[in-house]
């Protein structure tokens, strides 16, 4: 029995291994270069480190169980420190105990300078359907916490606004905290899980994309772009430039508009909500530099409210010790939000020259870079915008009517890389279930 598999990136990937050890053929079509989505390695003055993303969520096990599966259990860390920032009202201020921006200590938050006023909690009952993060945090604790704790953190997570972002698909850490949000957080943070939080790999995470193609044992071809799917017979026929492809049963792992246009003739309604989404482009600028500069945490988040270049910084040497045996300095910045790409529109130096100059206003005096480097990621993030999980919930109807296809990947129910091959875990299971395999 033939599988395709329709997109490379860690959905994809994920999607061919489960499938792989299936004992099924699998053949991967992925349109770019390579597989791997927003998983990649670059070699920055000899130092080799990710220029997508770098850290899974821990306690979410399905990325390091994975990691485990195909080999590289033996590599995964965690961080050095977990200590971050704020960068606002012209200062590093220490980052509260929050749920996901909800302080849970007030006299934390006050000290650190973030806010000017203490905020004040106004229950209020859960709202009857979705609404957005923003008009929920800001009618309960006010907007210098919506706007200097939890704007932040939404723009790390999603490069959006909360108030176009869904309370139930992004937000829904906050809605969890009941009625009384300072309360709930102060409540949450008492009864802290076990266990880090965080995790990564020793040589970063860009090394799983490799790993999951060789462990999946799938015909794997980059630059095979896919144009439409359509059903034949009791299976399926793949029209790529240039030919076609026969399969019994198709994974679309691609994100939401393109699965949008590849589903317009087999499950039009999924089609039409899903070329409807919308997505965030960003970029991971880079920078290293000779020896080893003193920074304090893991970095530091930026408000949008301040009008910055950058949304965020990480200092990947003192958050990760198998970069910092290199003897050299490290530091990540991200670039763009949603609808705010003008600085994305410029060329690379550009970029980079914005994001050392918001570096050196935040932390002081750095060195000179030895080499830079750009990653853009163009549409790379989907807008869970409110209404967004009824939305899902009309895709995956769709698609369950559909025998023998299936969707998976960040467009769903979820962002993060454990999320991501969730979906994809998922998809196979229905998959195999729907194949009687």
């Amino acid at each position: 029995m033939r599988i395709a598999v329709v997109g490379g990136g860690v959905a994809g990937l994920t999607a061919a291994y489960e499938l792989g050890k299936a004992g099924l053929d699998v053949l991967l079509l992925e349109g770019s270069d390579r597989v791997g989505g927003k998983l990649r390695l670059a070699e920055i003055d000899g130092v080799t480190l990710d220029v997508g993303a770098e850290a899974l969520l821990a306690r979410r096990p399905e990325a390091t169980d994975l990691c485990a599966d195909i080999g590289l259990g033996g590599v995964i860390v965690h961080p050095d420190t977990l200590s971050a920032a704020i960068w606002t009202r012209d200062a590093l201020r220490p980052m509260p105990p929050t749920v996901m921006g909800i302080p849970a200590d007030v006299d934390a938050l006050m000290a650190s300078g973030i806010v000017e006023q203490a905020p004040v909690s106004r229950p209020a009952q859960a709202p009857s359907g979705d609404v957005s993060v923003g008009e929920f945090v800001r009618a309960r604790v006010g907007d210098e916490v919506l706007d200097r704790l939890v704007e932040p953190l939404l723009g790390g997570v999603y490069a959006g606004h909360a108030d176009d972002l869904s309370l139930a698909a992004a937000g829904a850490p906050i809605l969890a905290l009941g009625e009384d949000l300072l309360a709930g957080a102060a409540a949450a943070k008492a009864t802290p899980e076990g266990g880090p939080v965080f995790a990564g790999l020793d040589g970063g995470l860009g090394q799983i994309p490799q790993a999951l193609a060789d462990a999946s044992g799938a015909d794997i071809r980059t630059g095979a772009v896919v144009r439409d799917i359509e059903r034949s017979g009791a299976g399926w026929r793949i029209t790529l430039v240039g030919g076609h492809e026969e399969a019994d049963a198709v994974v679309v792992a691609t994100p939401g508009p393109a699965a949008g246009r590849l589903l317009a003739n087999v499950a039009p309604e999924a089609a039409f909500e899903l070329a409807d989404l919308s997505y965030a482009s960003m970029a991971i600028v880079t920078f290293v530099i000779d020896g080893d500069v003193e920074l304090t945490g893991s970095g530091f988040l930026v408000p949008p409210v301040d009008g910055t270049a950058i949304k965020a910084a990480t200092f990947s040497s003192r958050k990760w010790s198998w970069l910092a045996a290199s003897g050299r300095t490290a530091l990540r910045a991200s670039v763009g939000r949603a609808g705010d790409t003008a600085l994305l529109h410029q060329d690379d130096a550009t970029v980079a020259a914005a994001a050392l100059a918001d570096l050196r206003s935040a932390i002081g005096h750095l060195p000179e870079p030895a080499q830079w480097h750009v990653q853009r990621w163009g549409g790379a993030l989907p807008q869970y915008e409110v209404g967004h999980l009824d939305r899902i919930d009309v895709v995956e109807h769709a698609i369950a009517a559909e025998p023998g296809l299936e969707v998976c990947g960040a467009a769903y129910r979820g962002v993060g890389v454990p999320a991501v091959i969730a979906t994809a875990q998922d998809s196979v299971r229905r998959l195999l279930a729907d194949l009687g395999h």
